[in-house]
């Protein structure tokens, strides 16, 4: 069955638009397990308008899933990401002011850099992701890198999805096959929701895990965080 994990990032900028601990996200990312998610993500960013540096350590120290963090690999991430050790480290080509991840890794013009940081990464036990469009030929370029596993970049497919599934997922099916073909694992993440989940887990075999925050956190004010996570599960089985 696909992983379902959760990105928290979204608790934490509730949280920092009042200031203070509340919502706390370090207890959500416990309860999120215990309500059966398979991972928690976090995404922090330079400024810290969400996830905190400070709540990476603390929720090093608690998540007892798969703990996937993501982010650009400067050398303040990757300090981070060596001391904390998590399962999984997902590379994001996000510049510093970005709102949200908006584009797939350009692999083959960053190769050197993205090689250097998989070796480094894969040296201290940590399984790495590259974030990368629906693209064959960038998937091939992520293999060359040493990378674990790619994350399919699923704006396109979440866009397209409404006026045509089949044509939204096209691409995605062609990426994962050449994903298979190289041995990569495949994971997904980026607007995908109760609406498309479904579809999107029955036409990419092998989907070892997706990653969802905003569309989850949203749909959780609706219907409780802990029936939201178990009708996200519902949606990959």
């Amino acid at each position: 069955m696909t992983a379902l994990s959760v990105n928290i990032n979204k608790i934490a900028t509730l949280r920092n638009a009042r200031g203070g601990r509340s919502p706390d996200a370090v207890r959500a990312a416990v309860d999120i397990e215990r309500f059966g998610a398979d991972g928690i993500t976090v995404h922090p960013r330079p400024d810290e308008r969400h996830i905190t540096r400070a709540d990476v350590y603390a929720l090093a120290k608690v998540v007892t899933t798969a703990f996937n963090i993501e982010g650009y690999p400067d050398d303040r991430f990757m300090a981070m990401v060596l001391e904390v050790k998590p399962a999984q480290a997902t590379l994001v080509p996000d510049p510093p002011g970005v709102l949200t991840s908006n584009a797939g890794w350009q692999v083959s013009a960053h190769r050197d850099l993205l090689a250097g940081v998989i070796a480094t990464l894969k040296k201290a036990g940590i399984r790495t992701s590259l974030f990368v469009a629906p693209d064959a030929d960038m998937v091939r370029a992520a293999a060359d890198t040493g990378a674990d596993r790619i994350e399919l970049y699923t704006e396109s497919y979440a866009h397209g999805f409404e006026a045509d599934p089949a044509a939204a997922v096209a691409p995605f099916v062609a990426a994962a096959a050449a994903a298979r073909a190289c041995g990569l694992g495949i994971n997904a993440g980026h607007d995908l929701s109760l609406q498309n989940l479904r579809y999107f887990k029955e036409h990419i075999p092998g989907l070892h895990e997706v990653s969802i925050g905003h569309a989850l956190i949203s749909d959780a004010l609706y219907y409780g965080l802990e029936n939201t996570v178990n009708m996200y599960k519902y949606q990959l089985r």
